[in-house]
């Protein structure tokens, strides 16, 4: 049975969405409890699952096949009965930051993908690259992740966070697998300017090789872009994106004239 937190929208208002969240290293689902009541109080039914462990690094390519088919009956039970008992309220995005974010876009990118529970559109957070970072200390930890105090409290009260596992080299088969990704949904990719995990050049070419494509830079954000200081504008870019999804990926809102 699949395991989930859930946010739901303020009563009385229709659900306008499913947006189903993937933890990534060390991170547990109270992580996004910020940032899932944040958009359920838009309208939008919140479901945070626990983070996919894809263990040793070395592991290979049938290894990443079994951990992303596994992931993947695991995110279509989490978006079942979101619209009352047998329904679902889309459009369903999938949510990943880090490892999680990899492995999202590593599933919609094989050709297997079955097109039974495919999501309507993607935000892929705080993406690694193949670099690693010597956070000897948790405070050390807690400076590549975050400069916002709330977060960085948030994280080092929870228990069950898993301390030490930004230190953890990302598997090549999954690094592969998601940068070489053709996933054709509507993406949203999310860094910080300031994140040191992140390898910047690539992420420029994944968005400009997927043919519906957004790559938003937040200024002075670390590798918890979604949990960093700057949360509520990222929380609003999120929300802007989903709008945007269901109106046909059309801006409601255009700039005509602006002297800032």
């Amino acid at each position: 049975m699949t395991e989930y937190t859930d946010h739901h929208a303020p009563a009385g208002l229709r659900t306008r969405g499913t947006v189903i969240v993937v933890p990534g290293r060390g991170e547990t689902r109270e992580t996004y409890t910020r940032l899932g009541s944040r958009l359920a109080a838009d309208a939008y039914r919140v479901r945070v699952i626990d983070a996919p462990d894809f263990g040793a690094p070395d592991f290979d390519a049938a290894d990443l096949a079994d951990q992303l088919d596994a992931l993947g009956v695991e995110l279509a039970a989490a978006g079942e009965g979101t619209a009352g008992e047998d329904g679902v309220a889309r459009p369903v995005v999938l949510l990943g930051a880090d490892t999680g974010a990899l492995a999202v876009a590593a599933l919609l990118g094989r050709a297997d993908a079955p097109a039974a529970g495919r999501p309507d559109a993607v935000v892929l957070a705080g993406l690694p690259g193949h670099a690693t970072t010597a956070a000897g200390t948790w405070d050390d930890e807690l400076d590549v992740r975050t400069s916002c105090p709330t977060h960085r409290g948030r994280l080092t009260d929870d228990t069950r966070v898993r301390r030490g596992s930004l230190n953890e080299a990302v598997p090549d088969a999954l690094l592969s697998a998601a940068h070489d990704s053709e996933a054709d949904v509507p993406a949203l990719i999310l860094v910080g300017d300031a994140d040191p995990l992140a390898d910047h050049d690539a992420l420029v070419r994944t968005a400009k090789s997927l043919p519906r494509a957004r790559l938003s830079v937040v200024r002075g954000a670390h590798h918890d872009v979604l949990n960093d200081l700057q949360h509520r504008s990222v929380a609003a870019e999120i929300v802007t994106f989903l709008e945007t999804l269901r109106n046909d990926l059309v801006p409601l809102i255009a700039v005509e004239t602006s002297t800032w």
